[in-house]
């Protein structure tokens, strides 16, 4: 591995972040938070000064990027965003250095869980640039980076591996600086548009920037303590679930219906899995708020909806679901572990995953029932390879293991079981709120020291999750033609 070609590129993604920061400091400025600019100038400097020392030691010329070079750079990237991004909250007087990185990460990771126990306290300029943490970590630094900036041509393929999620991705354009640049002009545009039906339905500009930036980024921060809560507004709610479905979603794949038209909606299995794995959970949840007798027909769909579209994605809260009924808990918390789709903002283990184990398992039935027929799993028309379904294992068996270790070390801290696994869930998943002491209504400030090091620890292993696909193969393994055949994708392997 070449440290200077690394340090080539991590020199021009901190040069990209001291850019972002100009824009809060600006904000600031403007609003006369003296404070908080002085705050985001010095972060601005520091940034230029570790851009410097990268500089010195970067490689002049561009050369192919190798693996584990792409590798390297997606985790320092994130390290790196990790850092400046806390810098605001510490040198503003704030938050401590912990609860900063705490902070941070949360943004960044798009989990959404917060240490900030008043957030009327804090300027607005730092309020925006939270949000900002969750749209820029949402479709990934990297992706993102690459969109922006080019360099090291076809080589940039090792980057967009290790930063796109789920087991498989389309690449719907046959150069990759082309598709991550479309990618991130529909995710802008999307975001954009949330913020305008946000300001129409109510929200003052400056609110529905944040709130719009949360949405599209699936993170879940909020201008308010309340959270959703705050705006009590139909509407808003309703607009707010169905851009929170809209992010979870396969961004590659609005591109293909852009483009191709909306047949390619109901072509794609794991879509149609997802709005119905949504369908079944909203159901449940309105059945049981109403046998419950909680609440009325109408209310409960109101809060089923927006919460089952929340808990799959961002983490927004407009009820106490903490009070609901187990059986809600129940859904609401396999929602966490499931996630959005390959290819979405959201995390967790990703529909496409849950759709190739359910159908790995029936494979399997139905081969001791008939052990002398050819059984293969199926995905969007084209023949899944055993390879891809013995990764989709793997993933599952370290992310189940993972969510039942970070949850016996939380409870060495004294937190419940219950309350301990849906702290392990909500942080891997990156979703935000969980139950119990961290519920819809709490926020992890009470939690030890020790324990807010440990989450920052397993909120990197969910963002290092995110190169969980095989970063040698840069072809789709289904969903399209593929661009080197499965004779090829073996050889490789």
């Amino acid at each position: 591995m070449d440290l200077r070609v690394v340090c080539y590129v991590l020199a021009r993604l901190t040069l990209a972040a001291a850019g972002v920061l100009v824009l809060p400091c600006a904000l600031a400025l403007l609003w006369g938070e003296g404070d908080a600019c002085r705050a985001f100038g010095l972060t601005f400097g520091l940034a230029l000064a570790l851009f410097c020392v990268l500089v010195t030691h970067a490689r002049r010329e561009v050369r192919a990027i190798t693996m584990r070079e792409g590798i390297a750079i997606t985790g320092l990237g994130w390290c790196i965003g990790a850092g400046i991004g806390m810098l605001p909250y510490v040198l503003g007087g704030c938050l401590g250095f912990l609860d900063g990185l705490f902070e941070s990460l949360s943004g960044f990771t798009g989990t959404g869980a917060t240490v900030i126990t008043a957030l009327s306290d804090l300027p607005r300029s730092l309020l925006f640039w939270r949000s900002m943490t969750h749209w820029f970590g949402g479709l990934g630094i990297i992706v993102i980076f690459i969109a922006l900036l080019p360099q090291a041509g076809q080589s940039t393929v090792y980057m967009y591996n290790a930063e796109t999620t789920g087991p498989t991705h389309d690449r719907v354009m046959p150069r990759l600086q082309s598709m991550t640049g479309a990618l991130f002009r529909l995710y802008a545009g999307l975001t954009l548009a949330a913020a305008v039906i946000y300001w129409l339905c109510g929200m003052d500009a400056v609110t529905a920037a944040n709130h719009a930036l949360s949405t599209l980024g699936t993170g879940g921060f909020s201008t308010y303590d309340e959270n959703a809560m705050a705006f009590d507004n139909v509407w808003i709610e309703g607009w707010m679930s169905l851009f929170m479905i809209v992010a979870g979603g396969n961004f590659a794949l609005y591109y293909k219906v852009w483009k191709k038209g909306a047949g390619a909606l109901r072509r794609n299995t794991e879509f149609r899995a997802y709005l119905g794995i949504l369908a079944a959970a909203m159901l449940l949840v309105t059945g049981s708020l109403v046998s419950a007798g909680s609440m009325a027909l109408p209310q409960a769909v109101r809060y089923a909806v927006f919460q089952v579209a929340s808990l799959s994605t961002t983490g927004f809260v407009t009820a106490d679901f903490d009070r609901w009924p187990a059986l809600t808990k129940g859904v609401l918390l396999t929602l966490m572990v499931i996630g959005g789709c390959a290819g979405s903002t959201a995390s967790g283990l990703k529909v496409s995953r849950i759709v190739l184990l359910v159908k790995s398992s029936a494979q399997i039935f139905l081969a001791k029932l008939h052990p002398h027929a050819l059984h293969v799993v199926r995905m969007n028309g084209h023949t899944v390879p055993v390879s891809v379904l013995h990764r989709v294992g793997h993933f599952f068996f370290l992310y189940m293991m993972a969510i039942v270790l970070f949850a016996l070390a939380f409870t060495a801290f004294g937190v419940p079981i219950f309350d301990a696994v849906g702290i392990s869930v909500t942080t891997l998943g990156n979703v935000g709120p969980a139950f119990g002491i961290a519920g819809a209504t709490c926020t992890f400030a009470p939690l030890p020291a020790g324990m807010k090091a440990l989450l920052c620890f397993s909120r990197c292993c969910s963002a290092g999750s995110r190169s969980s696909r095989c970063s040698r193969c840069s072809s789709p393994l289904f969903g399209g033609r593929s661009i080197r055949g499965e004779a090829a994708q073996k050889m490789t392997h």
